[in-house]
């Protein structure tokens, strides 16, 4: 299957054949069958008390992916081409006796300004980093962030995910574990905008006290 042809599946306009998979907290988890493909695509849809440039910018730090992104063993930048274009290198731990995996991932950001959607798209590339001993390499993998905004400072946000995880892993596995990192991820998602909005906060203090 091309990536194209992936993309144009995991497309949240595109794709009909959402199944809800998990639903906790405000948070839903879909899956869906891809043609020829043993691994279902993951969508996962969730309301914050955000702005869309909040969701984003959280998105876009790869400094503190490992604090919120479920099962992230280290990531690190390659390469940033601008403010909203980057390239990253990113380690899964995996449950023995399964081999971690690692990826490289182009990020690219872009803005609807007169809805102030964002959209990240987050295809996976090969080439860029070397592949390591002992870590199954996946090169087939496509993501997409879209941030919309709502009414009262709240945002959408909505993730599409289809990934090849490569090597051995029977796809069974695959899919009957791939609601629960979602759900955690986007529960993680929504501590790490608090811990970041006291941060936030503090500095502002700051600032005004040392005035």
């Amino acid at each position: 299957m091309t990536l194209m042809m992936i993309i144009n599946v995991i497309s949240v306009s595109a794709q009909e054949d959402w199944n809800l998979q998990k639903s906790k907290d405000g948070i839903q988890v879909f899956s869906a069958e891809v043609p020829d493909s043993k691994i279902r695509a993951i969508k996962v849809v969730a309301t914050y008390n955000a702005s869309p440039e909040e969701i984003a910018d959280v998105v876009m730090d790869i400094n503190t992916a490992s604090e919120w992104v479920s099962h992230l063993k280290s990531s690190y930048l390659i390469k940033r081409v601008s403010q909203n274009e980057l390239y990253y290198y990113a380690e899964v731990n995996l449950p023995w006796p399964a081999s971690n995996r690692d990826f490289v991932a182009h990020l690219t950001r872009t803005e609807n300004m007169q809805s102030r959607t964002i959209t990240i798209d987050g295809p996976a590339v090969a080439g860029l980093v070397p592949e390591k001993k002992g870590i199954v390499r996946i090169n087939n993998s496509v993501g997409k962030w879209i941030i919309t905004p709502l009414d009262n400072n709240q945002v959408r946000v909505e993730y599409a995910l289809h990934v090849d995880p490569a090597g051995s892993l029977p796809s069974w596995l695959v899919n009957m574990f791939s609601g629960e990192t979602p759900m955690q991820i986007f529960e993680n998602l929504r501590q790490e905008l608090k811990r970041s909005d006291q941060q936030t906060t503090t500095a502002m203090v700051l600032s005004n006290n040392a005035k």
